[in-house]
């Protein structure tokens, strides 16, 4: 489902003492957090914050709003989830965020009479996600690569894979 307002990280800590906080990222990569000028403090947009600064240090980016200028100030926001505007993300036509997966359907490529279940969670694994698709009860797991998943339709909360031998049925 194509959301309005989407995670984009946590806040897990400060930065020296002008009012800097380290934030987790949930991208693909630290960078991606440089592009806003708005972040919000709540998925529905009512709590908005101007963006100072943010410049990625190592695994996590350095960010600086508006408003907090202390340590303590910032301390105060810890834990705190930050959320984008998704149309404030420049991301390529047809790219999709992992949040927006949550609670598709998935179908099979070869039958869309199929359904599998619905995708229920993602790992992120480094060499490829793994995608969660839950059905009665049972948990499958399908690695997130082309020759599985076909197309991903976050707008009609549907997914079209075509599963490895073995994962939905007894075949070896």
């Amino acid at each position: 489902m194509i959301k309005e307002f989407l995670e984009v990280g946590q806040i897990v800590g400060t930065h020296g003492v002008r009012g800097e906080m380290r934030v987790n990222p949930w991208a693909d990569s630290p960078e991606f957090l440089k592009q806003f000028k708005t972040l919000y403090y709540d998925n529905r947009g009512e709590k908005s914050v101007k963006v100072v600064s943010a410049r990625p240090h190592g695994n996590v980016v350095i960010v600086k709003v508006e408003g907090v200028d202390t340590v303590d100030a910032a301390s105060a926001l810890r834990n705190r989830v930050l959320y984008i505007r998704r149309a404030d993300a420049k991301i390529a036509e047809g790219s999709y965020f992992i949040e927006e997966l949550i609670g598709c359907k998935v179908y099979d490529a070869d039958n869309e009479n199929i359904c599998y279940g619905t995708l229920s969670d993602v790992s992120e694994t480094g060499a490829n996600d793994v995608w969660h698709i839950e059905k009665d009860g049972k948990e499958y797991l399908i690695p997130a690569i082309p020759d599985v998943v076909i197309s991903a339709d976050v707008a009609n909360d549907k997914v079209v894979i075509r599963p490895l031998k073995g994962i939905f049925d007894d075949e070896n």
